[in-house]
């Protein structure tokens, strides 16, 4: 029986109105602790004179305040629905299919909403929807919630209403009309047919209008290349899965060339396949100039200037259609570039070349190449639709808006003003427009100073259509409520060209011609649907003249400046997301910065350094680039790159923006100033500026120095012919003074993990790009906080997910293992180790992603004093937030070093002004991941909350899990199929049977530490 009496500590507590009893009860110490008083002000604490016995006080006294703040946790106070939507089940959530294309980037996703709040982008899986999502558009979601959106429609700079700016465009068009002046619509690639049917209607009732289409990273020269072969402008989609031989010329096909998305079908051919002894995979030549993913993957990289590869490319073409165009290249290249030819020819419609060359003869020499092949790669059947953008109409445009021939402009998805390499110019020109729009996400560059600021719907709040590739159509459906006062441009048109309705009953109407055999809300259901795919009739062209003129072309005046695109932040569209700031360049490990990338031997020629100071931080000269014209950009940060062709230097577009951006993401320097005649290489002098630049750069290594139990390879011809033991090697230890496995030795006993699931995830080194989409995804489905440039530097970044990228210091890793077996005593190991710290001019290059390997004998579980990391018997390193009082040993005791430790309280305060510091940007945090406070380790979960919840729903559905449901946010953004998660005890599931794989070893492995995550040794086709 229960007692229902009251208890008391003192008369004091009888009275409910006391206000001491209630201060008491909410909080130990009544009046606030004064810590601010003589820690609160930096620069007094600094200038003071403290004696190590103050020193000590003051520690002790904030670290036991801080002890007893962290036990007190927040109160929130939970709201329920009045009237719960029918379609929403608390705690549960609810999935979208939809596109996204930004004229930039595209992928058919799957949005994850919590409670009506998108929250994760996820792939679609459903069969057509082959483009994944990048890093970029994993991290788009967190650009929904991005504070310094433009929240309504402004006209000349203040608040408007969308009636006002109605009667604004439709009283200026008539006035065009009136004149005789121009109307242009300035958009980028939309590749929408229901909003290019609008345009059409829109140039069909005002004769005087007319659409250019803009793309700030031009493809203009290939569309040009293309269209005078086929007739149509368009880019083709290559299939690496077919090729046996790859050969590229300046392309980046694992990075952003020509819309990217090309890594599953690469990594396909990449993983050894076929009977024992006899597996293959595809062997791929890289000639380019800046150090790229795909010069990284490559089995062969040849470092050459632009200049060099045009000649490159004519050598090619002569080797395998037969000509004889002359050609300057030296003995050295000649012969590296032959052998390259030689090999794709013999490979015949196996093989496929691409090229990154801004050059429609270039481009030309490419169509004819794999004609000449008959590359089964390269097909003109479902041809890619984006990036449609003209060069010389964008050129017009501008001269025209000088001219004052240009009444109105209005302009959608397009910044200009900050894009354009010209945009003195444009912005010149736009002061002679009666009328300008902007139809933005942002108040940016451009929309700043037009008449018309009208304010754009994010891709999850909006409707629309795309088609990606002919005879393929996708569906764009928001996810949520607008969460301001936006319209899309569609809606506009619509009223302009005074059509009634909604731009969804004109979107769904125009569909219905399309979707034949299917209906409307399975296609909105799926996310795509899968047509009729039409190829493109074949054709020719001057070939021979193409070759001839492009053999004649000149090199540099001075250094070639090669521009491009980095992974993180793409063309800059996204540069107020701070989990894409932070992302680290997969090449540089830099984040927080673009920055000229210089070789070895120009750097020690201009006296440019790279060196890694007392803290750990990494520092670099500045450098001033000028170009022909006598462009100067001033104080640019200098990398020094291995594998950077000499002469040539490098520097990334999306940087150096500020408008409508956080002050800690106006960031880097603004490659587009260079961008002259939307060309990618320029002639440039580089000199060396006063000052030192501090980098935030997560990974001081710089080569493998041998260290083969890491990262473990061989070649492929080794692979076939010896044993696992040789290119598998297994550390040995002594056990009764006889050498035995590490592997069968341990200091514990072992527990039965055959009962219930046991989860393994299996990384494999063939098909890792380094293309970090996986990182992104891990911020998004974790709460990993972001803690900016500064604390980055301190090595004291937050991901839960590196990915280690190592060089070698001799041509090859088997180089390095060669030149490290063959030391000889103490002073030639310290002298030959030391020469290797310095990368290969030209290095091989691997990544490594690394996270918590939840091992089964892990040392950080044995020294925590307050058992807040434990072992699971599904074999996830467990951690317990509430338990953990930060001491820091696990994160001593773990060989991985991927343990981290929050040194602040990341979450609302104003010292980390991220997304996580307004109301706004945390509606993107999963709310079934907690936030971490200060003091507090946290590290990869193995996305328990994801095996939970699949756990759950079978067995709410009394049904067995099938492989392949169970994943992690790393293991489903990976679009390779590099990482793949699973369940052992499914002796039939994937992951089982990798794990028994001849290549599978584990990271560290003579250890002991028995971890869940497994590697697979990486072969080259060398």
């Amino acid at each position: 029986m229960s007692s229902n009496k009251k208890y008391w500590k003192s008369v004091e507590e009888l009275d409910g109105n006391s206000s001491i009893v209630e201060a008491l009860r909410n909080n130990e110490f009544v009046e606030e602790i004064p810590t601010d008083e003589f820690l609160g002000n930096g620069g007094a604490l600094s200038s003071t004179a403290t004696t190590r016995r103050d020193f000590l006080k003051y520690v002790g006294f904030t670290t036991a305040a801080a002890t007893l703040a962290a036990c007190e946790g927040p109160v929130h106070m939970s709201i329920p629905y009045v009237v719960q939507p029918e379609q929403i089940i608390p705690g549960i959530a609810d999935y979208y299919a939809t596109t996204v294309f930004d004229g930039f980037d595209f992928a058919n996703l799957l949005v994850k909403t919590r409670e009506g709040r998108p929250i994760k982008v996820d792939n679609n899986t459903m069969v057509g929807a082959k483009f994944a999502a990048n890093a970029r558009i994993h991290a788009s979601v967190l650009s929904l919630y991005d504070s310094m959106r433009l929240k309504e429609p402004k006209i000349a700079g203040k608040t408007a209403t969308w009636v006002d700016v109605d009667s604004k465009l439709k009283s200026s068009l008539a006035d065009a009309k009136a004149k005789g002046g121009q109307v242009v619509l300035l958009t980028n690639t939309l590749a929408s047919p229901s909003t290019e049917k609008l345009i059409a209607e829109f140039l069909d009732k005002n004769p005087n209008a007319k659409h250019v289409i803009y793309d700030a990273v031009s493809e203009s020269e290939t569309l040009d290349a293309f269209e005078t072969v086929y007739g149509e402008r368009a880019l083709v989609d290559y299939d690496f899965s077919k090729a046996s031989v790859i050969v590229s010329v300046g392309a980046d096909f694992l990075g952003d060339w020509q819309g990217g998305n090309y890594g599953s079908s690469y990594a396909k051919g990449r993983i050894p396949q076929g009977p024992k002894g006899n597996q293959k995979i595809s062997r791929h030549f890289q000639l380019e100039s800046n150090m790229t993913l795909s010069g990284a993957a490559a089995d062969k990289r040849v470092a050459m200037s632009t200049a060099n590869q045009k000649q490159a490319l004519v050598l090619i073409y002569n080797l395998v259609a037969g000509a004889s165009i002359p050609v300057t290249l030296d003995a050295k290249l000649k012969a590296e570039v032959s052998k390259i030819a030689q090999e794709l020819g013999k490979s015949g419609s196996k093989g496929v070349l691409v090229s990154g060359i801004q050059d429609k003869n270039a481009q030309l020499l490419v169509l004819a190449i794999n004609q000449v092949l008959n590359s089964e790669s390269f097909t003109t059947v479902g041809t890619r639709q984006i990036r449609k953008g003209s060069n010389q109409k964008v050129a017009q445009l501008i001269i025209d808006m000088k001219a004052g021939s240009v009444h109105t402009l209005i302009m959608s998805g397009v910044n200009p003003v900050y894009s354009l390499p010209n945009s003195k110019d444009f912005v010149d020109g736009l002061k002679k427009v009666s009328l300008s729009a902007s139809f933005s996400l942002k108040e940016d560059e451009t929309a700043s100073i037009t008449t018309i600021a009208a304010a754009a719907p994010h891709y999850l709040e909006s409707w629309g259509d795309v088609s990606i590739t002919r005879g393929t159509y996708s569906l764009t459906q928001p996810t949520i409520r607008p969460l301001f006062d936006t319209k899309q441009f569609q809606e506009v048109l619509l009223s302009l060209n005074g059509i009634a309705g909604t731009y969804y009953n004109y979107l769904k109407a125009n569909s219905a011609s399309i979707i034949s055999g299917s209906t409307w809300n399975q296609v909105l259901h799926d996310g795509i649907f899968v047509g009729t795919i039409p190829t493109t009739a074949g054709g020719t062209a001057d070939y021979s003249g193409a070759a001839t003129a492009l053999a004649q072309s000149k090199g540099a005046q001075g250094f070639e400046l090669v521009l491009y695109t980095k992974t993180g932040l793409g063309d800059g569209q996204q540069a107020n997301n701070p989990w894409l700031q932070e992302f680290p360049d997969p090449i540089t490990r830099v984040s927080w910065d673009n920055y000229v990338t210089v070789s070895g031997a120009d750097a020690k020629k201009l006296e440019l350094s790279n060196e890694i100071v007392a803290n750990g931080g990494l520092n670099g000269s500045y450098a001033t680039i000028k170009t022909a014209d006598g462009f100067t950009l001033e104080n640019v940060p200098v990398i020094v790159q291995p594998g950077q062709a000499v002469g040539t230097v490098g520097l990334a577009f999306g940087y150096g923006k500020k408008a409508a951006l956080k002050e800690e993401m106006q960031v880097g320097v603004n490659a587009y100033s260079l961008y002259k005649g939307f060309s990618n290489v320029q002639s440039v002098t580089l000199t060396k500026a006063g000052g030192e630049h501090e980098f935030a750069c997560v990974q001081g290594q710089k080569t493998l120095m041998g260290r083969g139990d890491i990262i473990k390879e061989t070649t492929l011809e080794i692979f076939n012919t010896k044993d696992a033991e040789f290119w598998n090697e297994q550390p040995m230890v002594s056990l009764d003074h006889k050498e035995v496995q590490a592997t069968t030795v341990d200091l514990w006993a072992s527990f039965d993990r055959s009962v219930g699931h046991h989860f393994n995830l299996s990384i494999d080194l063939n098909a890792c790009t380094g293309c970090g989409s996986c990182v992104i995804a891990c911020h998004a489905e974790n709460n990993v906080p972001v803690v900016g440039k500064s604390e980055v530097r301190r090595s004291r970044d937050m991901h839960w997910l590196r990915i280690d990228r190592y060089y070698s210091s001799e041509e090859t890793f088997a180089g390095d293992n060669e030149r490290k077996e063959n030391i000889s005593g103490l002073s030639s190991s310290l002298s030959t180790f030391n020469e290797m710290e310095s990368a290969s001019d030209n290095p091989q290059v691997a990544f490594q992603p690394v996270m918590c390997q939840h091992c089964n004998h892990a040392p950080c579980e044995t020294v925590c004093p307050v058992a807040a990391t434990s072992h699971s018997r599904q074999g996830q390193n467990h951690m317990a937030y509430n338990r953990c009082v930060g001491t820091r040993y696990c994160a001593n005791n773990c060989p991985y070093k991927v343990r981290r430790f929050n040194w602040f309280l990341y979450n609302k305060n104003s010292e980390f002004d991220f997304h996580m510091n307004d109301d706004l940007g945390r509606m993107v945090l999963n709310p079934d991941v907690s936030v971490r406070s200060r003091g507090v380790m946290e590290k990869c979960s193995m996305c328990i909350q994801k095996t939970q919840a699949t756990i759950l729903a079978a067995k709410n559905e009394g049904r067995a899990i099938v492989d392949g449901e169970f994943q992690t946010a790393c293991s489903s953004a990976c679009t390779t199929g590099a990482m793949v998660f699973g369940d052992i005890n499914d002796k039939e599931s994937q992951v089982a049977k990798l794990v028994a794989d001849e290549r599978m070893y584990h990271l560290l492995e003579h250890v002991g530490t028995k971890p869940n995550v497994i590697y697979h040794v990486k072969v080259r086709n060398t």
